[in-house]
């Protein structure tokens, strides 16, 4: 294996083991990765320009990736199967996706269900996607009812977090970035805001491949990492999406403080490290204006870790943060106006121009 300086961490699954790689230029490995897969075609799903990845050294179907979340959908997965199907593809071969989170989840989706399973290898091309969404096997699509209801496990059989990519990265993409990181901060990882990027997408992946190794599927320590996205994931949908991953979680993570502080887990001053935490990466801490907060509850009543019919969250307490289920409505709604009231300007970061304004949706039906 070529013998760049840069950072790996082994994600730990018996047979399904794999190492993320973390450094400027690690795009490199690219080809060493395929001959390893034995792979005699691939396919690329890239949103960047093909020049910017090496030769493959096997035939290659290069296919352009949309990255957000208006591309990322059944019909996508459809689309990408059917150009694997005309190219040949066999499961022995592989697929590489080179994007932002969108393209991550949608490709990896696309690769779990052609032939029941293709080896897949994700070159995450964002700080979002380099710190979580190519990590730990979900895939996943939305629907017009909520975020990510569609999807499996299927793990990659390597990671690129080619930090390279990120020299490019538009301000407010940076920044939604850190949404995730700031919810690390509550999951195990604290401090990272103090450390150089490179390292604190080491440390963030560190801390997810950890949990992954000892909870696959989601059956009980994995739902820690949903820190902040039951809320977050319905302020997306609510907002046509204008609010992006990282902001939404931003906001969801000062909310779980508040309502595990309403709720009489965590005292004054751990409430307020939430706010105090995000705000520190120049990422919002308030409500968008304008959300109307029954459509709120309608999304996080279908969040997909909600256990029976009522409203459930990933909150901190005396022992850590933990799947809590059954949270009154009332309550929640209560910290909804509360955050609502909070609104003000939204802080930004050093080269953050302002984000749109923001338009509420109501869905028809609740589940």
């Amino acid at each position: 294996m070529n013998r760049l300086t840069h950072h790996r961490v082994e994600v730990e699954l018996g047979d399904r083991a794999y190492t993320v790689h973390i450094g400027p230029g690690v795009r490199a490995l690219l080809p060493e990765l395929v001959a390893a897969t034995g792979a005699s075609r691939a396919v690329v799903v890239s949103a960047r320009p093909e020049g910017e990845l090496p030769p493959l050294g096997v035939p290659t179907l290069w296919l352009a990736a949309h990255d957000g979340e208006d591309n990322k959908n059944l019909a996508a997965v459809a689309r990408l199967c059917e150009h694997f199907a005309r190219f040949g593809l066999t499961r022995s071969d592989v697929v590489i996706s080179c994007g932002g989170g969108t393209t991550t989840d949608t490709v990896g989706l696309a690769a779990a269900l052609y032939h029941r399973g293709t080896p897949v290898i994700h070159l995450p091309t964002s700080l979002l996607a380099q710190v979580d969404a190519s990590i730990g096997g979900k895939t996943g699509v939305n629907l017009p009812e909520g975020k990510n209801l569609v999807g499996t496990y299927w793990q990659p059989r390597a990671v690129l977090c080619d930090t390279g990519f990120l020299d490019t990265l538009p301000a407010r993409e940076r920044v939604n970035g850190h949404g995730e990181l700031a919810r690390c901060h509550f999951i195990g990882a604290e401090g990272l805001a103090a450390l150089p990027l490179e390292e604190q997408i080491a440390r963030s992946v560190a801390l997810k491949a950890s949990v992954v190794s000892r909870d696959e599927r989601d059956q009980g320590l994995r739902h820690i990492l949903n820190y902040g996205h039951t809320l977050g994931h319905a302020l997306e949908r609510a907002t046509d999406y204008a609010l992006r991953h990282g902001e939404a979680v931003a906001v969801g993570t000062v909310f779980a403080g508040r309502l595990a502080g309403a709720l009489g887990r965590i005292p004054p001053d751990r409430v307020r490290e939430h706010h105090q935490v995000v705000e520190s990466y120049g990422l919002p801490t308030a409500l968008p204006a304008d959300v109307d907060h029954d459509a709120l509850i309608a999304y996080m009543l279908r969040d997909k870790k909600a256990e029976g019919h009522g409203l459930t969250f990933v909150l901190d307490g005396p022992d850590g943060p933990e799947l809590v289920a059954d949270v009154p409505e009332q309550t929640v709604r209560e910290q909804l106006a509360l955050l609502d009231a909070d609104r003000g300007s939204p802080p930004r970061g050093p080269r953050e121009t302002a984000r749109p304004a923001l338009t509420g949706r109501h869905p028809t039906t609740h589940l």
